[in-house]
């Protein structure tokens, strides 16, 4: 069997590393796999580093010349966004291939062609319950629940270290921090509101955001509002940002919406204690003591939690734990891979 993977973003966010994490599930179940993104896009360049086989296209006219010529090698497309599932299926009288879209993201979806493209697809998987719940409203085509990857890595610590060190981040001050781009889902302003709250009570911390995108500018300013220059440092985008997890007190998300939050994933493996809001797939992961449960766009009760960890640790431990036997359990390649092949070979 050959499986098509599709994904044509330029950014590198959960999305593109999920779908190379599932080229990666399959290739080790023996399944040929092949990608199909972006050209001059990260997405491109780690695929080919993994050595698998790439076609990479600048525009959607490539694309479509390539789904409807090039592809009837191919059993399966797994379209990894919606917007890709709409070229999947304009040409699927020429590739003749099931297709499975995976949804990601928990807003809710809009338009009549939209629906169509939806009922369409041969299979719907959703992420999360959130997300389950939001297609099944939106179009009634049932939706399997299979969850995202989390693979673990050895951490780079001395990496992280130095970066605190030559940020003149004093030893024994609480390291708190987020993996989350600046964009209105995730709810940045909120995170500022919430760490403002913190700091007005306790100066025993620093608060790293890394992550850009189209708020940046906005989130600057209402730090320098808040006079938080010293405590909230914003810090862009860095490769390999999982070495981080070993300097985390505390990982906070404040995201309004979320299909799942693979950010809350890899912090599970590396055992640091989460606070989040309970948007989407959120409130799954943290469900059973895996972490602190807030309300969307409640700063005050994002701060609360944070402080309850900070000053409960032993409670931010026993958390951490039983969310890395979750996440080993429930994420790894192996068991997420397996459910994906019952879809794709029932």
């Amino acid at each position: 069997m050959n499986i098509l993977e599709l994904n044509f973003e330029r950014t590198w966010r959960g999305g593109e590393r999920q779908t190379l994490y599932n080229m990666a599930g399959f290739k080790d179940a023996g399944i040929s796999v092949s990608l199909l993104c972006r050209k001059g896009y990260p997405l491109e360049e780690k695929a080919k580093a993994a050595g698998f086989t790439v076609f990479a296209f600048r525009n959607i006219f490539g694309v479509l010349f390539f789904l409807a010529f090039r592809c009837r090698k191919y059993a399966v497309f797994h379209a990894q966004t919606s917007h890709i599932l709409t070229w999947c299926l304009i040409t699927k009288p020429f590739h003749g291939a099931k297709i499975i879209f995976t949804r990601r993201v928990d807003f809710v979806p809009h338009g009549w062609l939209t629906k169509i493209k939806y009922r369409l697809a041969d299979k719907i998987i959703g992420v999360s319950s959130a997300v389950k719940i939001i297609v099944k409203r939106f179009c009634g085509k049932e939706v399997l629940v299979i969850p995202d990857i989390a693979t673990e890595k050895k951490l780079n610590t001395e990496r992280a270290v130095r970066v605190l060190k030559e940020m003149g981040v004093a030893p024994g001050v609480s390291v708190l921090g987020t993996i989350a781009a600046l964009v209105p889902h995730k709810d940045p302003l909120n995170m500022a509101e919430a760490i403002k709250i913190l700091a007005a009570k306790r100066n025993d911390f620093v608060f790293l955001h890394f992550g850009n995108g189209e708020l940046e500018t906005e989130v600057k300013n209402r730090i320098a509002e808040y006079g938080l220059q010293d405590i909230y440092k914003m810090m862009g985008f860095y490769e390999d940002v999982e070495d981080f997890f070993s300097v985390l007190n505390v990982f906070v998300m404040s995201s309004q919406e979320e299909g799942l939050g693979s950010s809350v994933l890899d912090a599970f493996l590396y055992k640091t204690p989460v606070v989040a809001t309970n948007a989407g797939g959120l409130n799954d992961l943290l469900q059973d003591g895996r972490g602190i449960i807030c309300p969307k766009k409640n700063a005050a009760k994002l701060a609360e939690g944070i402080a309850l960890l900070m000053d409960h640790p032993q409670t931010g431990t026993s958390n951490a734990e039983r969310a890395y036997n979750y996440a080993t359990a429930y994420h790894s390649l192996q068991y997420v891979t397996q459910q994906y092949l019952a879809v794709i070979q029932p």
